[in-house]
């Protein structure tokens, strides 16, 4: 009989090997990959237990090298991978669990592709093997969902983008062919199962786009390469693409691709859970990483106009620097950042008259505060070893830079320079008009932060930044990393109130509402965005602000519906701290505590006060005794939050 059975096995693997098949599970055995290559092409199919979940077709890498020929498999490699890693920067958790099986088919022309099947989902790259360079004119992908699956997207005319669109949530049916959409994109099948779509490790490429391509089919298309940027006068909308050539990019004949990411969650909690674009990232290439510090950021873009009660003009000036610095050393927020204002536009090298900037980095020493200052992309490339020379000289410890809106190959690029230049001059990095994490924080874990959202800016000028658009962050765009979103404005208003005021902005949404983005939408560099007078006038909610971490050990979802409402829990050492906000509809919660360990606990809670429905600023803040396992009553007005710190009694 054991002859049998090993004669039998033998001989179905030389059926698969002909027909060229292969299955591929998750460790848990839940997920299943079905791979066929045939002279049509590579092609997958994705179930759940018994519910498809997915079909990928015409998986393919198109060169100048290419052969009109189908690939045909040579070697087949399987491979088993359990381990724990440590991040540098604690953005979600102390440690991810790094678990996949993974299937490598290697082709006889000098291409191979990878598949890793993960318990969350599925991605895949390919490889060459080519010992000339290589032009890679586009990348095929076909992906086959069912015409009633709905799809939440931001979307653009073209590739220029800042990535700051609203949210869009349509049947996969009604997609525009004309428009192109930029990823996360996340598909809610009709069976209430989750399929994320985005990328990772993306170096010396292009990033993915995907656009309709029937009633049921999206497909996949990159940016080409840049044969021409415009130039402007206007520094803001210099250096966007003008011509491009017919090839997406130019590359080494020996290298690894972007992971296309496809990953499966049954509901909300396994969106937040999921780290694959962290795990399929390069790991760090810095050996010291001793210097990276995250922490809380006091920038000057609005607040410089807004402060009240001093014996200076405010401005951007000497004195100005030196308030908002005093203002980060009494509450103990590591950064002060110059946004836009602090130099010309076309010159980094030189402040604007009023500012001494070696007087105010020198003073930041003192205070125990590091500074950072904001440059736009193309001034930053024009003066790049001057300006970072300059920079060190003057001891700033961080760059925000701004306004590349492109992820062609020579953008991504761009970042990555950044990056490493950067970690070279022990600086961290915030990108702002960019595109969505794809890994890079992993390789240079000095990139703390990114935009590529509507954050808290646009409330300046529209109504997009709203709290249905903040029960979205959690679920698609924080899939992919951490976002600048620049939560906690003292300045709130509701549906019925809220006013777009440029120069000084209000919050849509309550003053616990706002309080809990901080804990909800993860960044180990949190910046904070009103002036230092409202916060020293709002002194008990900036002393509880001042005591939330911006890296964690553990962050769970206890609660959460898509666009409705989030309850989201994030332990630090032996303290948890708890966020949660609705939309524009009051809503009860009912809370349980049985996320902590048995015992006592101290809980302090900002909430909803009576009036904040009317009074968005209205807030309650209270302290009491509970026992691990207590149900708690969340009661949250229209756009409303509530925010709480557990810490054990014996601590």
């Amino acid at each position: 009989m054991k002859g049998f059975s090993i004669l039998l096995f033998l001989s179905l693997f030389s059926i698969a090997a002909n027909a060229q098949k292969y299955v591929l599970l998750s460790p848990d055995k839940k997920l299943s990959v079905e791979i066929e290559s045939n002279r049509q092409g590579i092609k997958l199919k994705m179930t759940k237990g018994a519910d498809p979940v997915l079909s990928l077709s015409d998986l393919g890498m198109i060169s100048d090298q290419t052969k009109a020929e189908p690939l045909q498999v040579k070697k087949i490699k399987r491979n088993t991978v359990n381990e724990d890693i440590k991040p540098v920067v604690k953005e979600k958790s102390e440690t991810y669990r790094n678990e996949y099986n993974e299937l490598v088919l290697t082709f006889k022309s000098d291409q191979s592709l990878t598949f890793r099947l993960f318990n969350e989902g599925m991605a895949y790259r390919f490889s060459t093997s080519a010992k000339d360079s290589l032009t890679i004119m586009k990348e095929t992908l076909s992906i086959q969902l069912n015409e009633g699956d709905s799809i939440r997207f931001q979307s653009e005319k073209s590739f220029n983008s800042a990535y700051e669109q609203p949210y869009e949530f349509k049947k996969l049916s009604e997609l525009d062919p004309a428009r192109l959409y930029n990823l996360p994109l996340l598909v809610e099948k009709q069976d209430g199962k989750f399929v994320m779509i985005t990328e990772s490790d993306l170096y010396n490429y292009p990033g993915l786009w995907m656009k309709s391509a029937g009633a049921s089919q999206i497909s996949a298309t990159n940016p080409r390469y840049p044969k021409t940027l415009v130039t402007t006068k206007n520094r803001y909308a210099s250096g966007q693409v003008g011509e491009t050539y017919d090839y997406i990019a130019r590359v080494a004949g020996k290298r690894n691709y972007p992971w296309r990411i496809f990953a499966v969650a049954d509901q909300e909690d396994e969106l937040i859970s999921n780290n694959m674009v962290y795990l399929l990232a390069s790991p760090t290439e810095l050996r010291d990483v001793s210097w990276i510090k995250p922490g809380v950021v006091m920038f000057d873009w609005w607040g410089k106009n807004n402060i009240y009660g001093v014996d200076f003009k405010a401005g951007v000036n000497t004195e100005t620097a030196k308030y908002f610095i005093d203002f980060c050393a009494e509450n103990g927020f590591r950064y002060f950042l110059f946004d836009d204002g602090w130099s010309p536009k076309d010159d980094l090298l030189h402040p604007v008259a009023g500012l001494n900037m070696e007087e105010v980095t020198a003073y930041a020493k003192t205070k125990g505060v590091d500074v950072m200052v904001w440059v736009i992309w193309n001034t930053l490339r024009d003066q790049w070893q001057e300006a970072f020379d300059q920079f060190e000289r003057w001891g700033i410890k961080g760059i925000k830079t701004d306004f590349m809106n492109r992820d062609d190959q020579q953008m991504v690029e761009f970042y990555e320079a950044l990056a490493q230049k950067a970690a070279e001059k022990k600086m961290v990095v915030n990108f702002h008009g960019a595109y969505k994490p794809c890994g890079l924080s992993r390789k240079y874990p000095n990139v703390l932060t990114r935009e590529a959202l509507i954050e808290f800016e646009q409330s300046g000028v529209s109504n997009n930044d709203n709290p249905e658009h903040h029960n979205l962050l959690p679920y698609i765009r924080m899939f992919t990393g951490a976002m600048d979103y620049i939560p906690a404005t003292m300045r709130n208003g509701n549906k019925n109130n809220f006013r777009h005021f440029w120069d000084y902005p209000m919050g849509w949404g309550t003053r616990a509402h706002a309080m809990a983005l901080f804990i909800i939408l993860n960044s180990p560099m949190t910046m904070l965005p009103g002036s230092p007078s409202d916060y020293y006038r709002e002194k008990a909610c900036t002393d509880f602000l001042a005591r939330i971490p911006v890296e964690w050990d553990e962050t769970k979802l206890l609660m959460g519906k898509i666009s409705k409402y989030t309850v989201l829990a994030r332990r630090s050492g032996s303290d948890w701290h708890i966020g949660a906000i609705t939309n524009d509809d009051r809503r009860t919660l009912e809370l349980s505590t049985d996320f902590l360990k048995p015992g006592k606990y101290q809980v302090e809670i900002i909430e909803d006060g009576i009036n904040a429905g009317t009074a968005a600023t209205d807030y309650k803040r209270s302290r009491h005794e509970i026992n691990a396992g207590e149900t708690l009553k969340l009661t949250l007005a229209a756009g409303g939050g509530w925010l709480a710190r557990i810490t054990p009694e014996n601590k």
